[in-house]
């Protein structure tokens, strides 16, 4: 793993009474990741250093540049150094198998991932239909619903960064019978999604069918996003969807849960894969 997760630091603790003591605290490690394609740079991202291959897989799914693993060639670390001279490790370049098309670099970044982008709502979800390789998720595998109200606590239980230091996000995929199939953490909410995508693209799982996403955050467009080019038909966060998010999640066939806590959650899209009732 590349660079560290956690860094400690001296704090002052004021407590209600007006007293003070100091201590050491840990803090979530938070640098820049550039992506460069064929030895061009794509984009920059701040990420928790560890699993950079997999944010980076990720991110490229998300941008529809790839799909499957065999149109990715290889990754690899560029030389790069801090001031005392030390490796980065914060520059990675992706080089695609022959045939594989790469981004038009000419362009900025496709505006339906940025939920500032000040575009109507029907635009956003025609880019990303235009985008998918995978269409309109139409799987038929139910969920128990006890089993997907246990998701948040199955997540919650897996996060050893956020124990540390209760300042990233995570993500886990999960099977159809519960089982954690990867877990991701991240100060980014979007790159714990990617590096879970990321994985599964370089193991060779994409498109995800019968699987869960949950998530430690809201559910926003950009997520859903992120989950239908990956072909994962469910997403779980433990807050609030908006609305572009539930619209998007309608139009691909896609079952959305929020508020997905204390064992209940509220379904805002795709509720025909969901039966029995939660535990709350």
């Amino acid at each position: 793993m590349a660079g560290r997760l956690v860094r400690r630091t001296r704090v002052a603790r004021y407590a209600a009474d007006g007293t003070s003591i100091g201590r050491e605290d840990s803090l979530a490690v938070e640098e820049p990741l550039e992506v460069r394609v064929n030895g061009s740079s794509f984009s920059v991202t701040m990420r928790s250093p560890g699993d950079d291959f997999d944010l980076v897989g990720g991110f490229l799914v998300s941008e529809g540049v790839v799909w499957s693993a065999d149109q990715l060639a290889s990754m690899r670390f560029c030389a790069g150094t801090d001031e005392q001279g030390l490796q980065t490790f914060n520059v990675i370049d992706a080089e695609l198998s022959p045939g594989t098309a790469p981004p038009d670099l000419s362009l900025e970044r496709h505006v339906y991932t940025s939920s500032s982008c000040g575009i109507c709502g029907t635009a956003s979800i025609d880019a990303v239909h235009k985008a998918t390789h995978f269409g309109r998720l139409d799987d038929d595998i139910t969920w128990d619903a006890a089993l997907l109200g246990s998701l948040p606590d199955r997540l919650r239980e897996r996060q050893k960064v956020f124990d540390r230091t209760g300042g990233v996000h995570a993500a886990g995929l999960f099977s159809a019978d519960g089982e954690l199939l990867c877990l991701r953490e991240d100060v980014g909410r979007h790159n714990a999604v990617d590096k879970v995508v990321g994985w599964a693209l370089r193991d060779g799982r994409l498109p995800l069918r019968g699987t869960a996403l949950q998530v430690s955050g809201r559910a926003s467009f950009e997520l859903v996003q992120k989950a239908h080019m990956a072909g994962i038909p469910v997403l779980a966060a433990v807050s609030a969807p908006s609305s572009l998010a539930v619209e998007h999640a309608e139009s691909a066939g896609m079952t959305l849960l929020g508020f997905s806590r204390g064992g209940g959650f509220n379904v805002y899209a795709g509720d025909h894969r969901v039966h029995g009732a939660p535990t709350s």
